[in-house]
């Protein structure tokens, strides 16, 4: 949930003085006015005294609205509340307004208006007869976007008008709130491949700390801990409680890649190569997460989304929708970059320690995929799903051209899973095939899945 709360607004805000409030005249209180100058002009000419008490009351009438609209102090506070304020693409949000009189006096006719993107839809408009004093009300509306981004909704705007629809003053809150669209996700399959290590399923290996009595680690007692495990002599030395370490878990990694070089991908908007690859990565860092490994993101320019470590991992043992989200974010406006080559990548990955890689990649040439390929020596495991954006594109699979084809004998021959990915494949269907991929691989192949992947 996400919440505005603009202070209150008073329709009897002198900024502008009275031509400001002239301003505010409607349609109606201006063919008032001039029919009541135009029948004031005639009855002089004429002579008509009937005529000029006419003119004069259709003149007044909507000088009066004014100057009491003008003059009426209303105070009127407005918030706004999303609820979610992240969505996936082409669901729907929906947004909550409250208005509430802090006057002593009852409102008049109210309008409220909020700002929003054209992407979200129209414009909303609401009518509000009323407000007793003290009183407030709450109107809703929804929104949706079939593209990712963030999207500020506000400021909100308040209309006061007077019963009889001769004048309108407006008002604006000054704080808005901040939509944001992240990719679509898919649920993928979990797989267990070949060669995987037992008890991989859930992310977690464990190493036993260092045996014999002298060699336990201790580390400082937290609330929970077994007082069973306290260590005397280590809390005699440091003075305070110490408890013994006896098994150290150590969280399997995964590394997402995410090509977004803007030489690697053609075409534009929600079914293009380059959506789908960043649809797909969100996939894979939720699916990940969920499996219990620790996950980071990286683009081709050797950007790392921060995590919960110093190396940019966010693991489950954080608060995993926090870091979820976190990513989420930075793929909700991820665009691509002007880079042409993987190499800034490939140094982050070749300064880490081993795990899981899976890499999203555009059009690769000869040179790029060399450099994909030297990624592969330093991940214990290498997925690669890889995209021509050409046939996206045209919007139809053809056959893999003897390039592409090439690029992808060359990622396998350095020991990835590389899969092509056709026009309009679902990432669960690929996911499998990726698994079915390593599961057919010949004995003795060097894969690379050492750990497994799941």
């Amino acid at each position: 949930m996400a919440a505005g709360a603009p202070g209150p607004v008073d329709s009897g805000d002198r900024k502008g003085g009275p031509r400001t409030a002239l301003g505010g005249l409607t349609t109606r209180g201006r063919s008032f006015l001039a029919a009541g100058v135009a029948a004031a002009l005639c009855a002089y000419v004429l002579g008509q005294s009937d005529l000029l008490r006419v003119g004069l009351l259709l003149a007044v009438l909507p000088l009066v609205c004014v100057t009491v609209l003008y003059r009426t102090r209303y105070r009127v506070a407005g918030s706004r509340r999303l609820s979610p304020s992240r969505v996936p693409a082409g669901s729907e949000a929906r947004v909550h307004l409250r208005t509430d009189n802090v006057s002593r006096l009852p409102t008049g006719l109210l309008m409220l208006q909020d700002r929003v993107p054209y992407v979200l839809g129209p414009r909303p408009r609401f009518v509000l007869n009323r407000v007793e004093a003290g009183g407030s009300r709450e109107v809703s509306y929804r929104v949706r976007s079939d593209l990712r981004g963030r999207y500020p909704l506000g400021p909100l705007q308040l209309r006061l008008s007077d019963p009889f629809g001769m004048c309108e003053l407006s008002r604006s809150f000054s704080a808005y709130d901040t939509l944001v669209v992240v990719p679509r996700t898919e649920p993928l399959p979990p797989l267990r491949l070949a060669g995987a290590a037992s008890g991989y399923g859930d992310g977690r290996l464990r190493s036993l700390a260092l045996a014999g009595e002298d060699d336990i680690i201790p580390r400082g007692y937290r609330h929970g801990d077994d007082l069973r495990r306290v260590h005397w002599r280590s809390t005699a030395r440091y003075g305070e409680l110490m408890v013994r370490r006896e098994e150290q878990p150590q969280r399997a990694r995964c590394t997402v890649l995410l090509d977004s070089r803007r030489v690697a991908y053609q075409g534009a908007g929600p079914d293009s190569a380059f959506e789908w690859a960043v649809s797909g990565a969100a996939s894979a860092l939720t699916h990940m997460l969920e499996r219990g490994f620790a996950v980071r993101l990286l683009t081709d320019d050797g950007g790392v989304v921060p995590g919960g470590s110093a190396d940019g991992f966010a693991t489950p043992t954080q608060d995993s929708a926090d870091s979820a989200g976190l990513m989420m974010d930075a793929l909700a406006v991820v665009g691509h970059s002007t880079g042409g080559g993987l190499s800034r990548a490939y140094d982050v990955l070749r300064q880490g320690t081993e795990g899981l890689l899976v890499a999203f990649f555009g059009d690769l040439d000869e040179e790029q995929a060399e450099v994909a390929a030297r990624m592969r020596q330093r991940s214990g495991a290498a997925v690669a799903f890889v995209l021509d954006s050409a046939d996206w594109a045209r919007g139809d699979a053809a056959k893999t051209p003897a390039p592409a084809a090439g690029r992808l004998r060359t990622l396998r021959e350095a020991g990835w899973t590389a899969v092509a990915v056709e026009p309009g494949t679902s990432l669960a269907d690929v996911w499998r095939q990726a698994g079915e991929a390593h599961s057919g691989a010949l004995p003795g192949a060097t894969t690379g899945f050492s750990g497994g992947w799941s």
